[in-house]
């Protein structure tokens, strides 16, 4: 039996808990017979967007409330439609059976929640632009959630952390004074500080790892760094765990959330109810520091 394309109703209900009913169109009283007929007021011009998200790869446009919208459109073996808000914008994911007008009723009915989205990818962006680091003398890089300052000192060897106890409220106490000259490159500079980055976050994570694993009775078998642009860590059945080196720039709490996340999959290879409360048995609160991997915004090392 072939398919039947569905209303946007009734693929809202696939997507989302609760469908937004739609509004009833209001009734137009028509003119009376004897009444001469009124001219109708000149078509406003439409207004221009106030703002726009646009998709590098889009190949269809809405506007959604008074934003236009330029999404990516592509079509899937699924069920349902899907909406996806990254980084890139809006994509949509639809069976190649609906249409495009139930495929914009759909956009139009989560419209709130599809801007809210973009509006959070765009400030996430500037946030990120902003937390870009000037590779020189004085640059400030985070560091288990604190300040450090680089410092270009030809006497060091290699890069030192110093720690100034008595610096003064709302200066950094830390100081990493890295072997290069003055004139030292900008990628010199970033490549120095991320190898010194990248051997605390070995040491640093071994520790964890082997404290939280006698805790939650799992062994793990083999610790590697990645750089993985979109996942924070990974378990396999082998025993294996990978955690991304970024993570040093986070305070320990939110560490140990990550490496407690994987070193629990040794347990539970899910997210099932069960998997949480081997997650939460070492750690109670680990909500909070989840929401700290979601919130904070990285320097991007470029």
């Amino acid at each position: 039996m072939p398919r039947r394309a569905a209303s946007a109703h009734a693929q809202q209900l696939s997507l989302f808990d609760v469908a937004v009913p739609a509004d009833a169109p209001a009734d137009i009283p028509s003119l009376p017979r004897s009444a001469a007929p009124v001219a109708a007021p000149p078509a406003a011009a439409p207004a221009a967007p106030s703002a726009s998200f646009r998709h590098p790869q889009a190949d269809r446009e809405i506007h959604l409330r008074e934003h236009l919208v330029a999404y990516a459109l592509k079509r899937v073996r699924r069920r349902s439609i899907g909406f996806i808000v990254g980084a890139e914008g809006l994509s949509v994911n639809a069976p190649r059976w609906v249409g495009l007008g139930d495929i914009e009723a759909a956009l139009r009915e989560k419209a709130d929640w599809i801007l809210r989205k973009l509006r959070e990818q765009q400030e996430r962006a500037q946030r990120q632009l902003q937390a870009r680091i000037d590779w020189r003398d004085g640059a400030a890089v985070p560091f288990l959630g604190e300040t450090v300052l680089v410092v270009l000192d030809p006497r060091a060897t290699g890069a030192v952390l110093n720690s100034d106890a008595q610096a003064l409220p709302g200066v950094p106490r830390l100081t990493l004074h890295v072997g290069l000259p003055h004139t030292a490159l900008p990628e010199q500079i970033r490549d120095a500080v991320q190898s010194w980055l990248q051997r605390q976050a070995r040491r640093i994570f071994q520790e964890r790892v082997e404290h939280f694993a006698e805790r939650l009775g799992v062994r793990c078998t083999r610790l590697a760094l990645s750089s993985a642009q979109t996942r924070w860590g990974s378990a396999s059945a082998d025993g294996s765990v990978r955690l991304n080196w970024r993570l040093v720039h986070f305070a320990l709490p939110t560490i140990d959330y990550v490496v407690t996340h994987e070193l629990a999959h040794l347990r539970e290879m899910n997210h099932s109810p069960r998997f949480w409360d081997v997650v939460r048995s070492v750690l109670p609160d680990y909500e909070r520091m989840r929401g700290q991997l979601k919130d904070d915004v990285l320097p991007a090392f470029e």
